[in-house]
C-alpha cells in the first residue's frame, strides 16, 4: 500500500508540477490548468484518467503547502476478504495440473468448498505467488499465410554471408510478406541488435511502417531496445515460438535467392570494404530482385508493394525517438542514478521510484527522464566515465596485418650504442682542406 500511494502522489506531481511555479502569472497557471483538465492522462494503474480542473487547483494548492508529501494520500487498510485456505488451495491446484486456468480454478474449489473467489482475484494471487498461467499447449504459427495487404506483416532474419576484411559479414533483412519485398536489408560485421536496428530503420524510412514485425529468438531480435523502438512507433512485435518455424519460409526462400544470385557471383572475388557489399547488394536487390516477376504471386516485389499507391512515411523525428535506447532505474534517496558507471542527479520528488532513462546510445551525456511515459526534465550529469554504451560498438575494422618484426627505434639505438663503444682517434681525421688529389700531387713533386 505505501508504494501504492507513493505512486499516487508521484502521478499528481507530474500533473502539477509545471502549474505550481511561483513564477506563473494566475492567467498562464490557468491557462495551463485548463489544459491538463481538457485530456486524458495515464493514471497510476496505466489506465487512462481524467482530472477535473478543481481536483487540480487542490492539489496545487496542497504541494504549495506541504510539498511533494502533501499529494501522497494516506494508508489505508484493507482487510483481506478471502480466506488463506482457499487461496493455498488455489496453488495447490495450479501446482498439481499447471494447464488449469484459474476459471477452471473456481469451478473445482466451488464443487470441493461450496464457495469460491472470482476467477479474476486467483488469478491475481496465483501470478503473485509464481505460479501464472503457461497455456494448455502449443499454439499454431502462420503456417501457410500470406499477408493481404502490403506493410501488414514484415518477417525479419540474419543471413551469414562472404568474409569481409577478415569478418564474416552478415545480412539483416525484413521482408513484406505479401509482396516478397526486402523492404529494410544492411550487411554489417557482427550479429546484434545495433545492426539489425539500422536495417530496420533504414527499411522504415523508405517503405513506412508495418502493422507487425515477425522475427525469431536470436539475440538481436529480443532486445529491450527493439521491443522498444517497435512499441513506440505502433509496430506489434512477434516471435516465432522455439522449434516451430511456421511461417518463415518465404525469408528462407529469399536468402536462397540471395545466395544462389548475388553471393555466387561474389565467390570468385575479393570483397575488403563492408560498403561496398552494400552498394552491391543495394544495386541488385533494386535493379534485379525487386523488377524481376515473382514465382509465386506472378507480380514483381516492386510492383505488388506499389499497387496500392505509395504509403505513408514516418518523419525523421519519429525515427530518432523511435531508436533511442532506455533502461529502467531505481531512483536513490539522494535523487541520483548511475547508467554504466555514470551518475546522474534528477528531481528530488523522484527518490524511490522507477524511471526510465532515454538517451541516444553514442551519446550518454544528454539522458532523458520518464516517469510513467511522462517526460519529467533532463538528468543532470554529475560523473561521466563512459560516453558511448558499451553494447554500441562501431562496426569492426579489418584484420591487422601480419607484424614484419621490424623495430626501427631499435635498430637505431643498437647503432648508436655501437657508434659509442668505438674509440675515435682524433689525428686520423682529415685536416680541413686536405684533399687525396692534393696529396698525390706532392708525393710526385717529391719522386721528381
Amino acid at each position: 500500500m505505501g508504494d501504492r500511494a507513493q505512486q499516487v502522489g508521484l502521478f499528481r506531481y507530474s500533473l502539477v508540477r509545471e502549474a505550481s511555479d511561483g513564477s506563473l502569472s494566475g492567467r498562464e497557471r490557468g491557462r495551463l490548468v485548463r489544459a491538463l483538465a481538457g485530456r486524458e492522462h495515464v493514471g497510476p494503474d496505466g489506465r487512462p484518467v481524467r482530472v477535473s480542473r478543481n481536483t487540480l487547483d487542490r492539489w496545487i494548492r496542497a504541494y504549495r503547502t506541504g510539498g511533494f508529501a502533501a499529494l501522497v494520500p494516506s494508508p489505508r487498510r484493507a482487510v483481506a476478504q478471502t480466506p488463506a485456505g482457499l487461496l493455498e488451495l488455489a496453488c495447490s491446484l495450479r501446482a498439481e495440473q499447471p494447464a488449469r486456468t484459474a476459471a477452471q480454478i473456481a469451478r473445482v474449489i466451488v464443487e470441493a468448498e461450496g464457495w469460491a473467489p472470482t476467477p479474476r482475484t486467483l488469478q491475481r494471487h496465483l501470478a503473485r505467488a509464481g505460479l501464472a498461467w503457461k497455456g494448455a499447449g502449443p499454439v499454431r504459427a502462420y503456417g501457410r499465410f500470406e499477408a493481404e495487404r502490403p506493410n501488414e506483416l514484415w518477417t525479419g532474419d540474419a543471413l551469414h554471408g562472404p568474409r569481409v576484411g577478415g569478418r564474416k559479414a552478415i545480412l539483416f533483412c525484413f521482408l513484406d510478406d505479401h509482396s516478397r519485398l526486402f523492404c529494410g536489408y544492411r550487411w554489417g560485421l557482427a550479429e546484434d541488435v545495433l545492426r539489425a536496428e539500422a536495417a530496420l530503420r533504414s527499411g522504415l524510412a523508405a517503405r513506412g511502417v508495418p502493422d507487425a514485425l515477425y522475427v525469431d529468438n536470436g539475440s538481436p531480435f529480443i532486445s529491450s531496445q527493439l521491443l522498444r523502438a517497435c512499441a513506440t512507433l505502433g509496430i506489434r512485435l512477434i516471435h516465432s515460438r522455439p522449434g516451430r518455424p511456421q511461417g518463415r519460409g518465404k525469408i528462407e526462400r529469399a536468402f536462397r535467392t540471395v545466395r544462389e544470385q548475388f553471393l555466387v557471383e561474389l565467390a570468385g572475388g575479393e570483397i575488403d570494404d563492408l560498403s561496398r557489399l552494400n552498394a552491391l547488394f543495394q544495386a541488385w536487390v533494386e535493379s534485379v530482385y525487386h523488377r524481376r516477376v515473382h514465382s509465386q504471386t506472378g507480380q514483381a516485389p516492386l510492383e505488388r508493394f506499389l499497387a496500392a499507391g505509395v504509403p505513408a512515411l514516418p518523419t525523421e523525428a519519429e525515427l530518432y525517438d523511435a531508436f533511442l535506447w532506455s533502461e529502467a532505474r531505481t531512483v536513490t534517496a539522494t535523487a541520483t542514478v548511475s547508467l554504466h558507471g555514470n551518475e546522474y542527479e534528477i528531481e528530488a520528488e523522484l527518490a524511490g521510484s522507477c524511471v526510465e532513462l532515454i538517451f541516444d546510445p553514442f551519446d550518454l551525456q544528454e539522458v532523458e527522464v520518464r516517469f510513467q511515459g511522462r517526460p519529467v526534465g533532463k538528468a543532470v550529469p554529475m560523473r561521466i566515465e563512459r560516453h558511448v554504451h558499451p553494447r554500441a560498438r562501431p562496426e569492426p575494422g579489418p584484420e591487422r596485418p601480419r607484424p614484419t618484426g621490424i623495430d626501427y627505434l631499435a635498430l637505431i639505438q643498437a647503432r648508436r650504442a655501437a657508434e659509442l663503444q668505438r674509440r675515435i682517434d682524433y689525428r686520423e681525421l682529415p685536416k680541413p682542406g686536405d684533399s687525396d688529389d692534393e696529396t698525390d700531387i706532392h708525393d710526385k713533386k717529391e719522386n721528381d
